[in-house]
């Protein structure tokens, strides 16, 4: 690729190359091997290095979305509608306007939300139709929060009643074809094959609501500077923010910034723009003061995305070999009347399994409740549960052990599109992965196992979450003292963006992190995808070893050498017999590249996931029905390792999310009402340390030059895949009790105990 070299003297030495829409170095980033890396000695690329940001976050430096003041902030507070379906009549803001320390109460703005963004503009509040319970009618704003939260509880709002739709499994099911994510597919004859099969297998397995329940509440802090607004949020994907803020405001995208350096857990419910941050910027431009925000928990269920329900029809035709011959996923999904997203249940079920007929689709029914939405591996968390139990199910009727049988349906090619894989270790994985935690040659007997009054048994379940190269573009800066600075727009959510990214420069630069500088987190830096689909990390770091490639390419001119003879390590450049300190090299001017990357013909040619194998022991008492899990190992392969302790760490997350799926997370609905029963940490029960056993992570490393610059495929939804599915079959070998309504509770486990 050519380039157009800015020539000196100018104050910053910009690299550009003639291609892209901004003359940026752009690559498809996928199937091009990253010569710098290839090449790299500074040996800190894969290391397990410490988040650079956590002191910053331990000791509270970091600001997050709702900390800093600034002068003369006011507070804020939101009120909901008191039913879930029927329409609005009227809202009476006469007792709370009385309360001393109110500035005003504002529920008559035309640009007002009626709920949280997904993918598109929120809807304005221009109707009075009520979508769900504590759909946002007004936002009173205060002097301090006590007397904004009073003060929303006094706003009366006067409601005429409609029917209620809030038992998800009483709605009539919209069989009409969904695309959503995922278009439905359906290739070959699935009911003749299954008629015509020597083993047939036909179960239905549910799946409640998932709550993201990130520790971090929704919250925004905005102000307005003349006409242009910065709003302050927790939101992973803040390019897109900008733009939902500013289509909701009626004012341009360049008016709008918004800030997100730090972001506490999102695990998808802040991909999109909650209500909160609208209504802010709509209070802060009304009283002419910076206004704040948080959701209260309780709220927060309300006026947040949760995972829908699910229903998960598998059907499974196999010769008595247990060779599979056609596989059906099909699932039903619920969503209220403006809600677009539809959970894409059998997303990591297409590519998992061998099979020419395959049927997968999802159907949906309308219900008057909150919108549902991307929560943490959407499709794949939940839709392991169905394929992987079928699995094991499978795996008993015919006999075979349940390893053995993932293996004869392991397929060459992707069973539905025909691609080759870029990378696929899946079958490494059930190899270490069986090693490593000592599965027998013979799976014992369910219930067989007993240690005193406990019941002992093990499980494993594949995992495969699919890899995506989007959009990202980053700048490289090298600085006149030898640094380096990155900048781009990324959000890091505790997943260790910052590190990584100073990694890759360092890596490619020859730097000790420690000299490179990453400022995240402001829509000011170019622009990346954000943190969701487990596709920031690779797009990001492969957008920063472009830039980096051109900067290497300005210091090969000056070395009088080709780009692949240099040598950089620990701020020194060598080529030809001879060493110059990057410092010499820069020569006073800071050295200026931006890198862009996107999907391109390897993405179009390959089939790409991230893989892996779950394998646990639990526990069930046979007393009382309560399930511990005494041990659990997985095994990945995820292309590159960008750094072994952030990676680690992301992946035992999900294991700590799997279990919990499997064992107590359970949004409940009041079918009567549409409330939520448990909206909070105090009901709705995520996994706590006690729960969590010693868990173990291994990486099958493989560099995936297919999947993007660095070769790295996505890792924090991995982890989650497959995870809760292996805890369920392992109660099963302890118990011999199968449950296919999630979660795996202890009343549904004690009337099947055998006696102590």
């Amino acid at each position: 690729m050519g380039r157009d070299l800015v020539k000196r003297p100018r104050p910053t030495h910009i690299l550009r190359s003639t291609r892209g829409p901004q003359n940026e170095r752009t690559r498809d980033g996928c199937g091009v091997s990253a010569g710098g890396l290839d090449r790299a000695k500074q040996g800190v690329l894969g290391l397990g290095l410490d988040r650079i940001e956590g002191p910053a976050k331990v000791t509270g430096v970091a600001d997050y979305a709702y900390e800093g003041t600034p002068d003369g902030i006011a507070y804020a507070a939101i009120v909901g509608t008191p039913v879930g379906s029927g329409r609005i009549l009227g809202i009476d803001v006469s007792a709370a306007e009385a309360l001393p320390g109110v500035i005003a109460i504002i529920h008559d703005d035309p640009r007002m939300p009626a709920g949280e963004s997904n993918s598109r503009a929120m809807p304005l509040f221009d109707t009075d139709v009520i979508l769900h319970l504590g759909q946002p009618v007004a936002i009173v704003v205060a002097e301090d929060q006590a007397i904004a939260r009073d003060a929303a509880a006094l706003v009366v709002v006067r409601t005429e009643a409609g029917e209620d739709r809030f038992d998800v499994e009483a709605q009539p099911v919209d069989t009409a074809p969904k695309i959503g994510f995922l278009p439905p597919i359906d290739n070959g004859d699935l009911d003749a094959v299954m008629a015509d099969a020597a083993v047939t297998f036909d179960r239905t397995y549910t799946t409640p609501v998932h709550f993201p329940a990130a520790l971090e509440p929704h919250a925004t802090t905005a102000w307005w500077e003349g006409d242009k607004l910065t709003v302050r949020s927790s939101n992973q994907v803040i390019g897109g923010a900008r733009k939902t803020i500013a289509k909701a405001l009626k004012i341009d995208a360049d008016k709008v910034r918004v800030l997100a350096p730090y972001v506490g857990g999102g695990f998808g419910g802040k991909t999109g723009v909650g209500p909160e941050a609208i209504l802010a910027a709509i209070a802060a431009e009304i009283v002419g003061r910076p206004v704040k925000v948080a959701l209260p928990r309780r709220q927060t269920a309300y006026m947040v995305h949760h995972r829908s329900h699910t229903t998960q029809r598998i059907r499974i035709a196999a010769d008595a070999n247990g060779v599979i011959l056609g596989m059906g996923h099909e699932s039903v999904v619920a969503q209220n009347d403006d809600g677009e997203f539809l959970e894409p249940v059998p997303f990591g079920t297409l590519p998992l399994y061998r099979g020419d007929a395959r049927r997968f689709k999802t159907d949906l029914v309308r219900v008057d409740l909150p919108a549902s939405g991307a929560v943490r591996a959407p499709g794949e968390a939940v839709g392991t549960f169905g394929v992987e139990c079928a699995m094991d199910e499978l795996a008993e009727q015919l006999g075979i052990d349940p390893i053995e049988l993932r293996r004869r349906n392991e397929p060459e090619t992707d069973p539905v599109s025909g691609k080759p894989f870029s990378t696929r270790r899946m079958l490494d994985c059930y190899t270490q992965g069986a090693e490593r935690f000592g599965w027998p040659a013979k799976v014992p007997a369910p219930g067989s196992v007993r240690e005193g009054e406990w019941l002992v048994g093990i499980g494993m379940a594949a995992s495969l979450r699919g890899n995506f190269t989007v959009e990202a573009q980053a700048r490289v800066r090298l600085e006149a003292d030898g640094r380096a600075t990155v900048e781009c727009d990324m959000t890091d959510i505790g997943t260790g963006t910052y590190t990584i990214l100073a990694q890759t420069a360092g890596e490619m630069l020859g730097l000790p992190v420690a000299e490179v500088n990453v400022r995240l987190g402001d829509t000011d830096f170019p622009p990346s995808a954000g943190s969701g689909g487990s596709f920031g990390a690779g797009s990001a770091c492969s957008a920063v070893v472009l830039a980096c490639e051109d900067i290497l390419g300005e210091l090969a001119l000056r070395m009088n050498a080709a780009p692949e003879e240099l040598s950089l390590h620990d701020g020194c450049v060598s080529a030809g017999g001879r060493s110059v300190k990057l410092v010499d090299l820069v020569r006073g001017e800071p050295i200026v590249a931006m890198g862009k990357t996107g999907p391109g013909a390897e993405s179009k040619r390959t089939s790409q996931a991230s893989h892996g194998a779950h394998f646990v022991e639990v526990a069930v008492n046979a007393v009382t029905g309560e399930t511990r899990v005494k041990r659990m190992l997985g095994v990945f392969d995820v292309g590159r390792v960008l750094n072994r302790k952030t990676a680690t760490s992301q992946i035992t997350g999900g294991m700590a999310w799997g279990i919990a799926y499997a064992l107590s997370e359970e949004g409940i609905v009041d079918t009567r009402t549409g409330a939520f029963v448990n909206p909070d940490f105090g009901e709705y029960h995520v996994a706590v340390n006690a729960d969590i056993p010693q868990l173990e992570v291994h990486f099958i490393e493989e560099i995936d030059d297919s999947a993007n610059s660095v070769g790295a495929k996505g890792v924090g939804e991995l982890g989650i895949s497959g995870a809760g599915a292996a805890v369920a079959n392992a109660i099963y070998n302890a118990t011999g009790v199968r449950v296919r309504d999630f979660p795996v509770t202890l009343d549904k486990l004690l009337e099947g105990l055998p006696a102590v």
